[in-house]
């Protein structure tokens, strides 16, 4: 294991009515309980989007949880053991936890720098976050664009895992991806099509007052998600 600073993002699906409601109101109650996990660093609840993820319509079965931590064992320790943790895995119908090491990162969230990057050039698989938030006056814009980019990343084959995420509907998006190599994602960002569109309109017309991008080493998971690892696909050998 790593004794670097490390992330971990864990996916939570709800599938009982009573579960979703629960879920709903720990957006609100666990921000009480995630501070006093013992190592914990910057963390963040998020809710979800429908269908491949990223539309601004929130799917009440999924839910996530970012956070950092000062090296592996404490994060895999305390997502085992922590109360908030168990408390979430008791109500969820299945859950899935990756472990990532922070190999790039650049900008800011809620005003902080919460990754700590190695620097290093990541070799094979990795994951890929963007984080940003929308100023009120372009929201419409902006999600005018997401369709025909979720469908395009819904079509490419070479994504492992795919999900939009965010802390605030509309307002606040977070996009988290797994891919074979940096060449594959990189390809994908820059082709001509309406991501390669979307990056110059927000270049063009400064749509965000906040953004984040950052990659991942992948580590290792926990968990399962839709019956199986996402990351079965890949040449991993975790």
């Amino acid at each position: 294991m790593t004794d670097t600073p490390i992330v971990s993002l864990s996916f939570f699906r709800f599938a009982r009515p009573t579960a979703r409601l629960w879920a709903l109101a720990m957006m609100g109650f666990a921000r009480f309980a995630l501070p006093k996990v013992p190592g914990i660093g910057f963390w963040k609840l998020c809710g979800s989007g429908t269908g491949e993820g990223f539309t601004p319509l929130p799917n009440t079965a999924v839910y996530a949880i970012l956070a950092s931590w000062p090296d592996e064992m404490t994060a895999r320790t305390q997502i085992e053991s922590a109360r908030i943790y168990t408390r979430y895995r008791r109500r969820a119908s299945e859950n899935w936890t990756i472990f990532l090491e922070t190999t790039s990162a650049r900008g800011q969230w809620s005003g902080k720098t919460p990754f700590h990057a190695t620097a290093k050039t990541p070799k094979g698989p990795l994951a890929a976050l963007t984080r940003a938030t929308i100023k009120p006056a372009i929201a419409l814009n902006f999600w005018r664009r997401v369709p025909d980019i979720s469908r395009m990343i819904g079509a490419d084959r070479n994504v492992a895992f795919k999900i939009g995420i965010g802390e605030v509907p509309l307002l606040h998006q977070i996009t988290f991806s797994i891919w074979p190599d940096a060449s594959a994602m990189a390809g994908f960002a820059r082709e001509n099509g309406p991501h390669a569109a979307a990056i110059r309109a927000v270049r063009d017309g400064n749509w965000f007052s906040e953004e984040l991008y950052a990659r991942f080493a992948i580590l290792g998971e926990t968990g399962s998600w839709g019956g199986k690892s996402p990351l079965d696909t890949l040449d991993l050998h975790l």
